[in-house]
């Protein structure tokens, strides 16, 4: 009897200087695991999110795709339709593939809640989000919906939020939850922090950040020397990912 050859079934990485990316080994191996030899997970790097067209002229057979930095929010415009709560959050992170056109979920709010809930104390009421990007708004949702209020940081203080120099130990101190959803501290940069003032942060704190490589930033080893609770964002990472494989096989 002829052996039928399959068809392979590609996923992927869309952003900008993904060499790093911690998706493409996560799928692999997962793949491996569960004897999918024919499916493969590749690394879209676009130096511009008007290229995005470019992934299906030399890649067929594409079922999904997750999207990183800078593109979470850019990729929307090419969207056949998008899920209610990747709409209220406003950034995309997970495209799926389907006879009606793309579709785009939010993963990033599900992979955070479920990795930050175990850290969680009754005083953290309070919280500074590092960033204003696709990311952040992800946490801002989950924020909201844990009923923790929040403002912003960054450079700029868009989204009504605060200037970094406008970080004062008072606002330090009466905001326990600290979440860095910018790229400072990632590799190959690992001795950045954001500019606040790390002095004033206690055992009351809980530092999370997004970044998971290095595995432990400058950002979360100046507050574990104060004594705060820290977390990396490799766990966020692993939920987000099964999540995005779970709307690609729903």
């Amino acid at each position: 009897m002829e052996k039928i050859e399959q068809q392979n079934v590609n996923f992927g990485l869309v952003g900008k200087d993904i060499s790093y990316s911690f998706s493409r080994s996560y799928f692999k191996k997962k793949f491996e695991a569960l004897g999918l030899t024919n499916h493969a997970y590749n690394n879209f790097d676009l130096q511009s999110i008007s290229e995005f067209p470019t992934i299906f002229e030399n890649t067929s057979n594409i079922q999904g795709v997750n999207v990183t930095i800078p593109y979470k929010e850019k990729v929307i415009q090419f969207l056949d339709d998008i899920d209610v709560a990747a709409k209220k959050i406003g950034a995309v992170n997970t495209i799926k593939f389907t006879k009606n056109g793309m579709i785009g979920y939010n993963t990033d709010a599900y992979g955070f809640q479920k990795s930050i809930e175990p850290y969680l104390k009754n005083h953290h009421k309070k919280a500074l989000i590092l960033g204003t990007g696709g990311a952040s708004k992800a946490i801002a949702f989950v924020l909201e919906e844990l009923g923790i209020t929040f403002s912003f940081v960054s450079r700029s203080g868009k989204n009504n939020g605060f200037k970094y120099q406008e970080i004062t130990d008072d606002i330090i101190s009466e905001h326990t939850l600290i979440i860095n959803c910018s790229p400072v501290g990632t590799f190959p940069n690992v001795e950045e922090k954001p500019a606040i003032p790390y002095n004033s942060i206690s055992k009351e704190h809980l530092l999370f950040d997004l970044i998971y490589n290095p595995e432990e930033t400058v950002f979360l080893a100046a507050g574990k020397a104060n004594g705060a609770t820290i977390c990396n964002g490799h766990k966020m990472l692993e939920f987000q990912a099964e999540k995005s494989w779970s709307i690609w096989n729903q």
